[in-house]
């Protein structure tokens, strides 16, 4: 039975990666790397470090592949399960050409796999599909949220209060309701713009753990605009951006 190891990798940093992904990694036959495209080559070359910085295992192999695109023409969800399957069939493709019976491949998440991460949805789509057997460990990583937290030195959570965790489409209906604190993923569209603003603090965050780290934080209606001029300059230093954000409701 072929193993796949799912490992996370934190926000960007190599000393992020625990003792147990390190550990992963040198266990693995071959460690396969997506490639985005030349625009967003920075996230491919990270993981490159991170191989040549901890890999001691002579025997590991790294094999780079191009991750199919989404087509974003259509309705938004048909177009990511039809992308989905896309990269399921690669990734089946992949380890029947790059594994033994009885190997073992890594594939290293940003992040960690849990969290807004499709890697584990699209494993069980290729567990469906592949012509072999598979079983698959998880090794979780630091999150963006982790990191936003600490580089901004906060609590994530007021004392006895939930956090609710969503992303820039659902805040864009709306404040989740009974939620003092919410965490933003995927939000390209700087959603926070949709709420009154005189009612919100917000610690921001790009590039976390880096050395390219971008941390803005205040009242929405004094920073939101800052937030908005910076993420598009870094975004055109960058050809790419992986953003995260806290908003709080302003204790009345």
């Amino acid at each position: 039975m072929r193993k796949l190891l799912v490992i996370g990798i934190g926000t960007g940093n190599p000393e992020h990666l625990t003792v147990q992904a390190i550990n992963a990694l040198n266990c693995a036959d071959v460690v396969l790397i997506p490639r985005k495209g030349e625009a967003k080559d920075d996230l491919a070359e990270v993981r490159r470090q991170i191989c040549v910085r901890f890999i001691t295992n002579a025997k590991t192999r790294i094999v780079e592949f191009d991750l199919p695109v989404r087509d974003q023409s259509g309705e938004y969800r048909q177009g990511v399960d039809d992308w989905h399957e896309a990269i399921a069939r690669s990734y089946a493709d992949l380890l029947k050409a790059e594994t033994a019976e009885e190997g073992a491949a890594a594939f290293l998440v940003w992040g960690d796999p849990s969290l807004y991460d499709s890697t584990l949805r699209i494993i069980e789509r290729l567990k469906r599909i592949a012509s072999f057997e598979l079983a698959i460990d998880v090794i979780p990583g630091v999150t963006s949220i982790q990191q936003l937290c600490a580089s901004h030195r906060i609590p994530l959570n007021r004392i006895g209060d939930p956090v609710v965790i969503t992303t820039g489409r659902r805040l864009r209906e709306g404040f989740p309701t009974g939620a003092d604190t919410v965490v933003v993923m995927l939000d390209g569209e700087c959603s926070f713009r949709h709420l009154d603003a005189d009612g919100y603090r917000i610690h921001w965050g790009a590039y976390l753990g880096t050395p390219d780290e971008v941390l803005i934080e205040g009242p929405l209606a004094d920073v939101s605009d800052e937030i908005v001029t910076r993420r598009e300059q870094a975004r055109a230093v960058h050809g790419w951006i992986m953003d995260t954000y806290i908003i709080s409701r302003i204790a009345s």
